[in-house]
């Protein structure tokens, strides 16, 4: 896949208690696949990385989130982890920041507990995902539909449930990261989208 996203520009939204592996390993295949990646956050220096409940590494971050918008990039990566994706949804920034994706058609690969940020930012309503599966309540309270399989792409969103999945995720993601905008992709919904 070398070359692929040549000239793309992805940004990897994470915070401490990020699931490091459903970061280091999607980032990688993105890079590989040519794709410059930017690891954003809430503020400079480092975050911790887990390994399920345990410490795993320090990622230094490369941009904060009062830095960047979502016109800086072609697509939005989300790695898991119970508490990276519990903190990002809780902060309104967070939650914009992943919006304006949507809003602005570009792909979004989310994986594992990412997407609670999906379910805040309204972008679920009538879409077809998956996810961890103690997830699978949000999702369908806040108008998706759950399914459970390795990765589902619904028009510009890639969803997988686990660190298992990740290969099928990453190249889901490259594909759909490839593909550019998706002018059917469903606008959010609700005062969480709301700039």
């Amino acid at each position: 896949m070398a070359g692929k996203l040549d000239g793309k520009k992805i940004a990897i939204l994470a915070t401490d208690g990020v699931e490091q592996v459903e970061l280091t390993e999607p980032r990688k295949a993105l890079e590989d696949a040519g794709a410059t990646t930017e690891l954003v956050s809430f503020e400079d220096g480092e975050i911790q990385g887990f390994d399920h409940l345990d410490h795993a590494d320090k990622l230094k971050v490369d941009r904060t989130l009062s830095d960047v918008s979502a016109d800086d990039y072609d697509g939005l990566l989300i790695p898991g982890g119970v508490a990276n994706g519990d903190f990002l949804r809780a902060d309104e920034t967070a939650v914009k920041f992943a919006a304006a994706f949507a809003e602005a058609h570009k792909p979004i690969a989310a994986i594992c507990h990412a997407p609670w940020v999906l379910v805040e930012a309204g972008i679920v309503k009538g879409r077809t995902l998956t996810s961890f599966p103690s997830l699978q309540t949000d999702i369908r309270n806040a108008g998706g539909t759950w399914v459970d399989e390795e990765v589902h792409v619904d028009q510009g969103l890639v969803t997988s449930r686990k660190p298992d999945d990740i290969p099928a995720f990453s190249a889901k993601a490259i594909e759909e990261f490839c593909e550019g905008e998706h002018e059917n992709m469903p606008q959010p919904a609700g005062a969480a989208a709301a700039s």
